[in-house]
């Protein structure tokens, strides 16, 4: 069913997209964005850019189109839920699951799970990622938010890009790194030379790592890593750049006869509740794998 808002701007100067985020909270600053670049919100009656700047007394108007039937189909892959309620999901997701089907694996993902747990879950302009507002590699594993609907969503999407919410994750990575604290800052981008990998390139994004070791083992080291930006593959890219690649990772590190996928596991994950803006936080032990590998290794 398509729906229909009218809005007053009641300040001077501010962008289009952030009033709308702002104004509807059940569209994120994204979702607005694909809104105004489809037509669908005008000012004063007129299509207008995103970077639009408002002014006082402008006339918002929205128009939200049906979402198209949605391709997934539910799967019954269980689900180890750490936490619910009415807005989200904590999820500890197992290394080899997918987050959302992409070309070349149109199914057998967390979506896809999540949709036969929660059949009336919705996206929020995205068909094929209802609920996503962040992602773990296939063979991470760990923590997850899940949203239940669209303002759950629009809420949590926010409160990644304002890099509020906290994570943390438990990383093996080969040699001894040294300061035992420290933080790495390196911009990153699609690797030049292999399209399908990301690399510290000159002209990236901008990415902060902060890591602290928990203790050495042998020639390897145990670190928690909190990343402050959330660039793809941020964690494994910025190790190998300094030369303490992760351990069992095909890509970026070096394989290990103790592990068939990468030491990585989101730990910690804390935000605040839509409902109540109360902050909370939630933990995830290591997985048996990785536990095991650590045996083995020590």
């Amino acid at each position: 069913m398509t729906r229909e808002f009218s809005f007053i701007s009641d300040a001077s100067g501010m962008r289009l997209d952030k009033f709308v985020g702002e104004t509807c909270p059940e569209l994120s600053r994204t979702h607005a964005q694909k809104l105004i670049a489809g037509g669908f919100i005008t000012v004063n009656g007129k299509v207008a850019r995103a970077s639009h700047k408002l002014s006082r007394g402008d006339k918002v108007d929205i128009t939200i189109p049906p979402e198209p039937p949605s391709p997934l189909s539910p799967e019954a892959i269980p689900l180890n839920i750490v936490y619910e309620d009415s807005d989200l999901l904590v999820v500890d997701k197992p290394a080899g699951l997918t987050v959302h089907p992409a070309p070349g694996h149109p199914g057998h993902t967390l979506v896809n799970a999540v949709l036969a747990y929660l059949p009336e879950l919705t996206g929020n302009g995205d068909t094929l990622r209802p609920g996503i507002v962040h992602r773990l590699d296939k063979d991470t594993s760990g923590l997850m938010l899940v949203a239940r609907n669209r303002v759950a969503q629009a809420n949590l999407s926010e409160q990644f890009r304002l890099h509020s919410v906290s994570k943390s994750y438990l990383v093996l990575v080969k040699g001894k790194l040294t300061p035992q604290n420290g933080i790495i800052e390196a911009a990153i981008g699609r690797d030049p030379r292999h399209r399908q990998r990301m690399a510290v390139v000159s002209r990236g994004r901008e990415a902060r790592t902060e890591y602290r070791v928990i203790r050495y083992i042998g020639n390897y080291s145990l670190l928690e890593i909190k990343p402050e930006t959330g660039r793809t593959h941020q964690i494994r890219v910025h190790l190998a750049a300094i030369g303490f690649p992760v351990v069992g990772d095909a890509t970026y590190g070096v394989k290990s006869p103790h592990l068939p996928r990468q030491f990585l596991h989101a730990s910690r994950l804390g935000f605040k509740l839509p409902s109540t803006g109360q902050y909370v936080e939630f933990t995830s032990e290591l997985p048996t794998d990785l536990a095991q590998a650590l045996k083995d290794i020590g």
